[in-house]
């Protein structure tokens, strides 16, 4: 299986907002810090909003963060969220498929069922424990302590 790019920096700006936790952060930190352009960042965290995971607030003094605790999200729920619009295979999409093996075809009840083992065994793991105690991380990602006092006001 492989992830979009979509989802990839969606987990990366999650992952920058656990480091970053209790703090606004801002879209041009995650851009520098993630290696990825703001455009296309702006369009990750609009979903990322609208499905939940980050708050935003816009503004002068303006920024995002987690809208729920690292505990509370799952890696398969962001995973699910962020390529359910994409289908795995041909075959899966009902629109696009011109495979002629459709009917009889059992390897799609085989990639059927392996997707979701691989979902599966991502709705295990949290966002904190890709974080917590992840200095390695913690180090790429986390921001000066200048930036870093604009704390989240709960």
């Amino acid at each position: 299986m492989r992830m979009t790019k979509r989802s990839n920096i969606s987990m990366r700006v999650l992952m920058y907002c656990g480091v970053n936790d209790h703090t606004l952060v801002t879209k041009s930190e995650i851009s520098r810090a993630c290696n990825t352009s703001e455009n296309h960042l702006a369009q990750v965290i609009n979903r990322l909003a609208q499905l939940g995971f980050l708050h935003t607030q816009r503004g002068r003094n303006g920024g995002m963060r987690l809208s729920r605790p690292m505990e509370e999200i799952s890696v398969g729920a962001v995973m699910r969220a962020t390529e359910a619009s994409v289908p795995i295979t041909e075959c899966f999409d009902e629109a696009e498929n011109t495979c002629p093996l459709i009917d009889a075809c059992r390897l799609r009840d085989v990639i059927a069922t392996a997707t979701e083992a691989f979902y599966a065994s991502m709705d295990g793991v949290t966002l904190a424990d890709l974080v917590c105690e992840n200095s390695r991380l913690d180090a790429i990602l986390r921001l000066p302590v200048s930036c870093a006092q604009r704390s989240v006001q709960a």
